[in-house]
């Protein structure tokens, strides 16, 4: 059994009636999610474009790789190449699976695919009305460190970059 509590823009928050053997009917609260993208662009193998995000739910700016939420039906691939133009103002000429993940089970089923985009060419940003981004770009050297050092504490960016490096370290 399943009752919505909280429809919003991007989710609904259901509580969900689950049997565990042993234990019964017990009944959990979990946000419904269509799914998300992030994007790690690279400039060149070694630099990598990141954004500067307002998150009014820490109430800060955090340094991430661009990201969003998916449109159903709308596929992650072309979400991604939205979303990447949309808030770095690049276009990916070449953009493929990096891995995908759950942002946090916990809580919500919300699955995250993460791309990496290369060959890139400048266009202009167009951020939603909403949005405060600024766009800056790193050597992936130090976007790493920052993973480490606090400069960096949103865990889909940490993912991604961690992602990528094991990759790259296992190439030839």
């Amino acid at each position: 059994m399943s009752q919505t509590l909280l429809t919003a823009k991007k989710f609904t928050v259901e509580r969900r009636e689950y049997v565990i053997p042993g234990v019964g009917v017990v009944h959990r609260e979990l946000v419904v999610h269509p799914g998300a993208v992030l994007i790690l662009p690279l400039l060149t193998p070694d630099k990598v474009v990141m954004i500067h995000n307002y998150r009014f739910s820490v109430g800060s700016e955090l340094l991430e790789l661009p990201a969003g939420t998916l449109e159903p039906p709308e596929d992650p691939l072309d979400c991604a190449r939205r979303e990447l133009e949309e808030e770095t103002g690049y276009v990916g000429g070449r953009i493929e699976p990096l891995g995908r993940f759950y942002t946090s089970p916990g809580l919500t089923n919300e699955l995250m695919y993460a791309f990496l985009a290369s060959e890139l060419k400048a266009t202009a940003p167009r951020p939603e009305a909403t949005e405060q981004i600024r766009v800056t770009t790193l050597p992936l050297a130090d976007a790493l460190a920052a993973t480490s050092d606090g400069r960096i504490v949103d865990g889909k960016t940490i993912a991604a970059l961690h992602l990528y490096h094991y990759r790259r370290s296992r190439m030839p």
